[in-house]
């Protein structure tokens, strides 16, 4: 068995380790001409940590990379802790929780592919044009080329790993609606900072009408004198929107005003803001979950096949999931259609419940809570609020939906 992987992010690396751990074949083809280390952080959960470190060995590199979050931790805009929960092995989990800039989880599975793999396994500046779902025949070009001639490969599948702006995903469906923006936007962007809170927390805070920021370390000790790289991200209710583009840069004045008298006596958020090199921006949008993934011996992966807004930190994990089950079925099943049908069947139906969880009730829907029963004013005590037995109830159901409780995870 041969498979054709289209895209080298961390759903195609991902998804061409777990091949090569099958030992099945695989080319990789993506259309940048060189892979860099670009993005912010991104969280990988236990269910997925899972894969990577007991699967593909990659937890040693992982470590050195990225923190090791510690907990979970709420906040409302006047700085008042709500409500907290361990995280990762602190949590009892038996694997970590990695909080890890998106470029370095990316290389990791990139030096993985290239050792493992093979260098001559992976195609660059290679533009998809579309693939014939019967035959498993992908046809690309080179990209920045005025060489219009085509280049065709053959794989017993293929596998769309290609992103939210995914070729074979509108292949498969020319007639699928716009993308769905949820009306809130989002500035993102990294700063050096001294540790704060536990050196590992991921903090959320305030609410999206008002504003919104999620902020955790992903590179430790960045100067020798202890300091961490921090990813913060600036979510705020705006009723334009651009393009998506993870790269689209964005400006300080657009939403800084929501935060400026974020003064916390463990941060200060508009001097963490202020402190970045640069800002992206990029809209909170999704897409309806597909139908279906699957037809012939083509199917899709990640971004490609379920869109979802960055909440509950579990867009990249999703990915790192796909491939895992997409690998054991075409092990388990000889026949490479049934294989990928067998999939879907899974991985659809769970990843369209994401989804829709992400849209309504996340992890962060404790902050929207509080905020509305608060009249968005500081409170006196939180149990007056809300209970805690309510908020770890409201965390756990993300947990069972998205398939990170320990129950799941030791399974």
């Amino acid at each position: 068995m041969h498979l054709v992987i289209i895209g080298a992010g961390i759903g195609g690396l991902t998804m061409a380790l777990a091949a090569h751990h099958a030992g099945i074949s695989c080319d990789v083809y993506e259309s940048v001409s060189e892979i860099k280390p670009v993005g912010v952080g991104i969280n990988i959960l236990p269910h997925a940590s899972r894969f990577l470190c007991e699967s593909l060995g990659l937890e040693e590199e992982l470590s050195k990379k990225g923190v090791l979050t510690k907990e979970a931790i709420f906040f409302n805009r006047f700085g008042q802790k709500i409500y907290a929960e361990p995280s990762g092995r602190s949590a009892g989990y038996a694997w970590p929780q990695y909080s890890i800039h998106r470029g370095d989880l990316q290389m990791v599975l990139l030096d993985a592919f290239l050792q493992r793999v093979g260098k001559e396994h992976l195609h660059l500046g290679m533009d998809c044009l579309r693939v014939d779902e019967m035959s498993g025949v992908s046809y690309f070009k080179q990209s920045r080329s005025d060489n219009q001639a085509q280049i065709t490969v053959k794989g017993d599948a293929v596998i769309a790993c290609d992103g939210v702006h995914s070729v074979v995903r509108r292949q498969l469906h020319p007639n699928e609606g716009k993308p769905l923006y949820s009306g809130v936007n989002m500035w993102r962007g990294t700063t050096k900072w001294k540790p704060f809170l536990s050196e590992a927390s991921m903090v959320r805070a305030g609410w999206l009408t008002q504003g919104k920021m999620v902020i955790y370390p992903i590179r430790n000790n960045i100067d020798g004198q202890g300091s961490q790289l921090i990813n913060w991200v600036a979510e705020l209710e705006t009723p334009n929107h651009l393009e998506r583009d993870w790269n689209k840069q964005g400006r300080l004045e657009d939403f800084i005003g929501a935060f400026e008298d974020w003064h916390f006596d463990w941060l200060d958020v508009p001097a963490l803001i202020r402190g970045a090199e640069s800002i992206l921006e990029f809209p909170m949008i999704d897409q309806e979950p597909l139908p279906f993934w699957t037809r012939g011996r083509v199917t899709l992966l990640g971004d490609a096949a379920h869109p979802m807004y960055p909440r509950g930190s579990n867009g990249a994990g999703q990915s790192i999931l796909d491939a895992q089950s997409l690998a054991k079925f075409l092990v388990q099943e000889s026949n490479v259609e049934k294989a990928l049908q067998l999939y879907e069947n899974v991985r659809l139906e769970a990843t369209g419940n994401v989804v829709r969880m992400n849209r309504i009730n996340p992890p962060d829907a404790i902050l929207r809570e509080v905020w509305e029963r608060t009249d968005d004013k500081p409170f006196k005590h939180i149990d007056d609020v809300i209970s805690h037995a309510e908020m770890e109830a409201i965390t756990q159901r993300y947990k069972n939906v998205a398939g990170y409780d320990k129950k799941t995870v030791a399974a």
